[in-house]
């Protein structure tokens, strides 16, 4: 592959180990360091006092540690959701964005991974509510600009479900500080490879999963597929791999990267 590609771990690999104390920060960075990856997506919800931002000293510290391992934490994200009426509500999640974005241009992420939203919303009216998300989006946006963040959105088969849906906020939004994080395993509606095939010219990120979402059904992902579309795009850069499911963490990392690595 004439790509630059680096790969990644995405910390949702272990939500559980992360969340219950099983596995430290320290332990994710020296996992992450023998594993040989090259990056770190390091979601803010595993940093102490989420969704407050810590002190700049924990966030250095990480930041250090995370070099002297050969590890670079290129990307963080947050739980927001645009999609709720309440405008109070919005503008909190605005904010929190923001709060994250400066949080990432310390931590040396060059982006930050939002989501659309969770609300269920007649067909009728996805629009209407999609152009309100727009506006929330842009503002993160232009923030992220002047602070060399980009603000990427993950479709996560919530109010995004379709390329349609993800070319529409690429489209309105508009600027060079935007993309996607193209989440593999969230395309339920249509063949998901043809999906994958429609959105990659607008992928400034990955989630490279175990399995796709076949018309509601989970299937095994094609490695050997994904690369070649991901060759055939042009595109480099990190390459995240998230591990979902039951099982041992650690195994079913190892186990996957393996298994990207074959395909590369």
């Amino acid at each position: 592959m004439k790509n630059n590609i680096k790969l990644s771990l995405n910390a949702f690999s272990f939500n559980e180990a992360l969340k219950n104390g099983e596995l430290s920060l320290d332990g994710l960075l020296e996992f992450c360091s023998e594993q040989k990856f090259q990056g770190l997506d390091l979601t803010g919800y595993y940093l102490p006092g989420y969704p407050e931002v810590p002190g700049d000293e924990f966030l250095y510290e990480i930041k250090r540690k995370a070099a002297l391992l050969g590890l670079h934490v290129h990307q963080t994200g947050v739980r927001n959701d645009f999609t709720v009426s309440d405008i109070s509500k919005r503008k909190n999640d605005v904010q929190l964005v923001k709060n994250w974005i400066v949080a990432a241009s310390k931590l040396g992420a060059s982006t930050i991974r939002i989501f659309s939203g969770v609300q269920s919303v007649e067909p009728s009216e996805w629009k209407t509510v999609a152009e309100r998300v727009v506006a929330d989006i842009k503002e993160c946006v232009e923030f992220g600009a002047e602070h060399g963040v980009i603000v990427a959105l993950q479709n996560h088969n919530d109010f995004v479900k379709t390329a349609d849906h993800v070319d529409f906020f690429i489209d309105r939004v508009g600027s060079p500080w935007f993309g996607l994080v193209l989440d593999i395993g969230s395309y339920s509606q249509n063949d998901p490879y043809d999906e994958i095939i429609r959105n990659v010219r607008h992928a400034v990120g990955w989630q490279i999963k175990e399995k796709v979402n076949h018309f509601g059904e989970p299937k095994d992902v094609d490695l050997v597929r994904i690369v070649k579309i991901i060759a055939e795009s042009g595109y480099s850069g990190y390459l995240p791999i998230e591990t979902l499911g039951p099982g041992d963490p650690f195994e079913k990392v190892r186990v996957f990267l393996k298994a990207v690595r074959a395909a590369l």
